[in-house]
């Protein structure tokens, strides 16, 4: 059975909560110390399509392997042609092109749209798998913020990658 890349629905939240948690339970890809419930994650969820944009699930029969979407990057107005992404892809999914898919579905559903930068915020400097999943989707690392979070009593960077989403009226 394959990997199926879909606008998320409400009923797969469960799964989307559960490798979230995970992550932030066990990684540094987000520097969230708790993990938000299901209600939050709901609401997170709403706050993005409110805003027009694209939260999109990958499955592999009816269970959750990845998921991913595009927020504004900075709520004020000057950032509003800038988007950042965000992909998590279930332990059990990883190496097997979900992550790739996800973004690049994404990154696909924002083409022609009025956003003209995506940024991919990474937490850890050694997070490979990230990083790599973002040089093949085109992005390129602009920074790093050094040791500006605190997980599992250590210091931890942050990796900023940038794309440009092709198609964008605002190309010049």
């Amino acid at each position: 059975m394959g990997i199926s890349i879909r606008d998320s629905e409400q009923g797969d939240m469960p799964g989307v909560q559960a490798i979230y948690a995970l992550e932030v339970l066990e990684g540094t890809a987000s520097f969230e110390i708790d993990p938000p419930n299901l209600e939050e994650m709901l609401r997170r969820r709403q706050v993005v399509l409110e805003a027009g944009l694209p939260y999109l699930v990958a499955t592999e029969g009816n269970v959750v392997a990845g998921y991913c979407y595009a927020s504004n990057y900075r709520n004020r107005p000057g950032y509003r042609f800038t988007l950042e992404n965000s992909v998590y892809v279930a332990s059990w999914a990883r190496r097997r092109g979900v992550g790739y898919s996800l973004l690049q579905a994404l990154l696909a559903r924002l083409e022609g749209g009025h956003w003209k930068q995506m940024v991919a915020i990474i937490g850890g400097s050694e997070h490979h798998a990230s990083i790599h999943l973002h040089e093949q989707a085109g992005f390129e690392q602009v920074g790093v913020l050094k040791s500006v979070g605190y997980k599992f009593d250590q210091w931890v960077d942050t990796v900023i990658m940038q794309r440009a989403i092709s198609g964008s009226p605002t190309d010049s």
